[in-house]
């Protein structure tokens, strides 16, 4: 398949379905997200939603947007940090906000801007697991297509997957992306999110 960057009509079929789905969960998901925001609000001191710089279409910086669901301040090193069960960083109401994923439901303001799409290359932070303007070739097709929401390397067991099996994950996706293939990771995320599967993150939201 071709990349979708090398095919224009395919990127604006692309775009135009994101735009539509977004708006569409905005709409499902708005009492969730109303519950969520206070209950972030409630439980902790700090600001309701997480902003952090990271490296989307073209290596372009942007502002990701999700929930809280660390301490906050605990972030402030800017140092890439595993998280992990009974991390001290979390909230109360965090370490169930990651498992469900409901964190990442700001992030439909990501796609509707236009930084991010629904599926697609997780977006990294500009300094890990490479420095800006330093990946090996071989890698920069990730950052041929907007990042995603979710993506072939978040359902692909993304646990167990160094970074350098993520980033490989994310370029194949970009190199046989079609329609397909984003249902099938669409669909497979719907299915661990339904089963409460949790997913690691770095340093606050990786």
């Amino acid at each position: 398949m071709t990349r979708i960057s090398r095919r224009p009509r395919t990127a604006r079929s692309k775009r135009a379905f994101d735009v539509t789905a977004a708006l569409l969960a905005l709409i499902v998901f708005s009492p969730v997200i109303a519950v969520v925001a206070l209950l972030v609000r409630l439980t902790s001191p700090g600001p309701v939603i997480f902003r952090q710089s990271r490296l989307g279409l073209d290596q372009q910086e942007f502002t990701i947007y999700k929930f809280r669901t660390m301490r906050h301040g605990s972030d402030a090193t800017g140092a890439a940090v595993m998280t992990h069960a009974n991390d001290p960083r979390l909230t109360r109401i965090g370490a169930f906000l990651r498992s469900t994923g409901l964190d990442e439901l700001p992030q439909l303001w990501n796609v509707l801007a236009g930084s991010m799409s629904l599926v697609g290359p997780r977006p990294p932070v500009p300094h890990h697991p490479y420095p800006r303007g330093s990946y090996p070739d071989w890698a920069l097709a990730r950052f041929e297509a907007r990042p995603g929401l979710t993506g072939f390397a978040q359902v692909s067991g993304r646990n167990s997957l160094t970074w350098e099996d993520r980033i490989r994950l994310d370029v194949e996706y970009v190199n046989k992306w079609s329609w397909a293939l984003d249902i099938q990771i669409l669909l497979r995320t719907v299915r661990a999110l339904n089963s409460r599967v949790g997913l690691r993150h770095t340093k606050g939201e990786t």
